[in-house]
């Protein structure tokens, strides 16, 4: 389901800092845009009910996923709060073992060729390219040369509208979008109209 999110809209929003009484408006706004996959880090207010909210208010094609997850402890809260997805900054082999065998979808934070193998062998689904603005496009492609067929590389940090393409370019298939899209106190208008941007230039890459 992941694939097919991420075929369907490459864009993951990144609600850092999202409190539970605004949860249902983003995610309908959001959802609305086209965004198929949406993020509650876990070092936001109450993240677990927010996560809960998103997953009882949005339809199923939408994945629901927790970040900055660090434990195999807050993966089990995760999954109970209704949580598809575990997204981290980094690549701890406990807590992705813990997502595999949660039966969640699994997106670790890379930033060497070493720790992306390790990773994929542990059974990530996606691996978060951060802070990508330290790397570029050029390390994209670079990986993508002998990292395995069909690895999805999704860059995280800085990603706007305007920098989509050479991303795209390089061979990524997914975008972390945080401060970008979302800053605590916006109001849905505010996150819609920035998600109209970052979707007009993901479709444009089509």
């Amino acid at each position: 389901m992941l694939e097919q999110a991420l075929a369907q809209n490459g864009l993951i929003a990144i609600l850092r800092g999202i409190q539970p009484h605004e949860a249902a408006a983003m995610g309908e706004v959001l959802y609305g845009a086209g965004f198929r996959v949406i993020e509650v880090p876990l070092n936001s207010p109450q993240p677990l009910e927010s996560i809960r909210i998103l997953r009882d208010t949005l339809p199923a094609d939408c994945l629901i996923g927790a970040g900055t997850v660090l434990t195999p402890a807050q993966v089990a809260q995760v999954k109970e709060a209704g949580g598809q997805l575990i997204v981290m900054p980094h690549s701890d082999s406990q807590v992705l073992r813990a997502a595999k065998a949660a039966g969640l979808y699994l997106a670790p934070g890379v930033a060497t060729p070493t720790e992306a193998f390790a990773a994929l062998a542990e059974g990530a689904d996606v691996l978060k390219l951060f802070p990508v603005e330290q790397m570029g496009p050029a390390v994209v492609k670079a990986w993508l040369a002998v990292l395995p067929a069909g690895t999805v590389l999704a860059p995280v940090g800085g990603i706007t509208p305007g920098n989509l393409q050479q991303f795209f370019d390089a061979g990524a298939r997914g975008f972390g979008l945080g401060s970008g899209l979302y800053k605590p106190g916006m109001t849905p208008e505010q996150v819609a109209a920035s998600a109209k941007a970052y979707v007009t230039a993901w479709q444009a890459l089509h």
